[in-house]
């Protein structure tokens, strides 16, 4: 069994509220939400950090935006805005080491984030 949270969700060992699913991309919610909306979109394979993308898996996160895009506009806050956030490394938040995208929605935002 992975150690890996997000592959036991991919897996179906343990579950999440699933929004998005390809053959590449899962979607589901963040279970402490930031926002009215708050979606984790990760790919089906690990890759631990933004820091070890490799040129190959270039079309791998263009399909994490793509899913971003595609359930904005499903949950319906693609017209109002939505922020796409991805923490490298844990000085920048990221607590699973999975890449993952987070898909914010459904109240105004400001910068910095707060």
């Amino acid at each position: 069994m992975s150690d890996d949270l997000f592959l036991k969700i991919v897996s179906r060992e343990i579950p999440a509220d699933i929004v998005y699913e390809n053959d590449d991309v899962l979607a589901f919610r963040d279970l402490n939400p930031q926002a009215p909306l708050h979606v984790l979109i990760i790919p089906k394979t690990r890759i631990p950090t933004i820091n070890d993308m490799q040129p190959h898996d270039a079309e791998l996160f263009g399909k994490l935006f793509l899913a971003a895009r595609e359930i904005a506009a499903e949950q319906g806050v693609a017209e109002d805005g939505y922020r796409v956030v991805m923490n490298c490394n844990s000085a920048a938040g990221q607590t699973v080491f999975h890449v993952h995208l987070h898909l914010l929605g459904g109240r105004g935002f400001s910068w910095p984030p707060g």
